[in-house]
């Protein structure tokens, strides 16, 4: 073939080649009407989060990052672990062995959770080493997961801590909050070296002595790891004339085991498309077949990973994936406590690099990561939903008249069984193109319109991958951390005023690529 005509081939190859390339993208459609409205927009998602330990939040750097997540996400509850952990120093046995107790750690952080409107979901635990039946501990902070040597001096410590609670805030404020019982008990000897049998008398002499201070106090558990005990902790207190207020129990989207706070394992992101929103689902399953049909379910713990060594939850991939377990669950849980709002967490002990996997929205410096946006966009949701027949979004309205579309792509990427989270989402990962995005809106009230366009993917609001592009140092200089948070500020994309004529709909096309987040917000003008 001589070369002029090779090159109309070729030219004629890449045209065709174009062709079909604009014919197959795809176009995923979301359709709504302003006036056709679904209800109340469930916000079980801000309902808690977690924190990693009590004595962390006596730190002045935890406090101003509550105080900001909770500005921007307006989170209502917050449960942390090692409340009664020896470094909160509530309780110690004096020459005869008598009981002392001292709470004065507890108020000063209570005192703060309260004055940013924040309420604390009591979890308690770990065992105060004074009145533990053996020394066997977790974490680098030590806390001491054995049975009680007393369990009479445990309910004395526990009623004795609810009155002071409620002689401190009044019993109309410690009637909303929640008091669980321990953490992951089924992880023995992990998080309690003692069997089921003796959680759950731990667990009937803990609602006991809160009972007997107010009916009325909300008491619950298991507080498992996976999923596990739902049944048989309803059947033990029915059958043992039990108060029971609600269940928890918490999830994790990755494979094996659910304890590994060094990373050394190596996880490996579930492909099951229900794997976190499944379990949930199955949970509230099992409450209405139960002889209590009608408990709370509160997941006191969620994420993709159980360890704060896996780089998802420093990706842009983490945005995604929590809208898409959220969305799943519906109206099956009345909370799902993300786990946690700020990588101060150290469990593995202080950790050495500024994007160490760890699970929080805020890194160790306050650097928002993709998972912080999540939360702040459905947080800004207007109260009112819309029936939107697309599965992976949002459209609301709030009273003002203003609307919002909250809408994302998940694609899990991980190749299947040949690389774990450790290796894969520490590398550069370029999203793929998912298509196009076509937004039709009608029966918006004419007039003009300020439309902010934010958006979460990769490069955008992705703290880690600016990171990436410095060479992973492992400290960052105060210019490094100023420069960060300035690229990955959550500002709009872009900005326009538009004009709705009457009977005309709100049309919008967006380029959409593997793992995005969008979120637009049209205000009336």
């Amino acid at each position: 073939m001589k070369p002029k005509y090779l090159i109309l081939t070729l030219l004629g190859f890449s045209f065709i080649n174009a062709i079909n390339s604009q014919t197959t993208s795809k176009t995923r459609n979301i359709s709504a009407d302003f006036n056709e409205v679904k209800g109340p927009l469930n916000t079980m998602f801000k309902e808690c989060i977690g924190a990693g330990r009590a004595n962390e939040g006596l730190r002045a750097d935890w406090q101003q990052q509550l105080a900001y997540v909770k500005k921007a996400c307006d989170f209502k509850y917050i449960r942390m672990h090692g409340l009664l952990t020896d470094d909160m120093g509530v309780y110690k046995e004096d020459r005869n062995g008598d009981p002392e107790y001292n709470y004065q750690y507890i108020d000063v952080l209570y005192d703060y959770l309260l004055s940013i409107e924040m309420k604390p979901f009591v979890e308690l635990g770990f065992m105060p080493s004074a009145l533990a039946s053996d020394s066997k501990t977790i974490f680098w902070w030590r806390g001491n997961v054995t049975p009680p040597k007393d369990y009479n001096k445990w309910a004395d410590l526990i009623r004795n801590l609810t009155q002071h609670f409620t002689d401190r805030y009044g019993a109309k404020e410690v009637k909303t909050w929640y008091f669980e019982v321990w953490n992951e008990p089924n992880l023995s000897p992990g998080f309690w070296s003692g069997t089921q049998e003796e959680y759950f008398k731990l667990y009937k002499y803990s609602v006991n002595a809160i009972k007997s201070v107010n009916k009325d106090y909300r008491v619950g558990g298991p507080a498992t790891a996976g999923a596990a005990w739902v049944p048989e902790m309803i059947e033990f207190c029915s059958k043992n004339s039990l108060l029971l207020d609600f269940i928890s129990t918490h999830t994790y989207g990755v494979n094996q085991g659910y304890l590994d706070e060094y990373g050394n394992s190596g996880t490996v992101l579930n492909k099951d498309p229900m794997a976190v929103s499944g379990d949930i689902l199955n949970s509230r399953k099992q409450i209405s077949n139960s002889s209590m049909p009608n408990l709370e379910l509160h997941y006191t713990e969620w994420s993709s990973s159980y360890t704060p060594s896996d780089p998802i939850h420093d990706s842009y991939h983490q945005a995604a994936y929590i809208l898409q377990k959220i969305k799943q669950v519906g109206n099956a849980a009345n909370s799902m406590s993300y786990w946690v709002f700020t990588d101060i967490f150290e469990e593995a002990g202080p950790r050495f690099t500024p994007f160490h996997g760890g699970f929080g929205l805020l890194n160790t410096q306050g650097i928002n990561k993709p998972a912080f946006y999540s939360y702040k966009f459905m947080n800004e949701l207007g109260g009112t939903e819309l029936i939107d027949t697309d599965s992976t979004s949002w459209v609301c309205k709030d009273a003002k008249g203003n609307v919002q579309i909250l809408l994302w792509d998940f694609t899990n990427t991980l190749p299947k069984d040949s690389i774990n989270n450790q290796a894969y989402y520490i590398k550069d990962l370029p999203a793929k193109s998912k298509g196009i995005i076509r937004i039709n809106l009608s029966g918006i009230p004419q007039g003009k319109y300020q439309l902010g366009i934010y958006k979460v993917g990769y490069k955008s609001n992705d703290a880690y991958a600016t990171y990436l592009a410095m060479g992973r140092p492992n400290q960052l200089t105060k210019q490094q951390v100023e420069q960060i948070k300035k690229q990955n500020d959550g500002s709009p994309t872009t900005t326009e005023t538009i004009t709705v004529k009457s009977n005309e709909p709100f049309v919008k096309e967006l380029e959409l690529r593997e793992n995005d987040v969008f979120f637009l917000n049209l205000i009336k003008q």
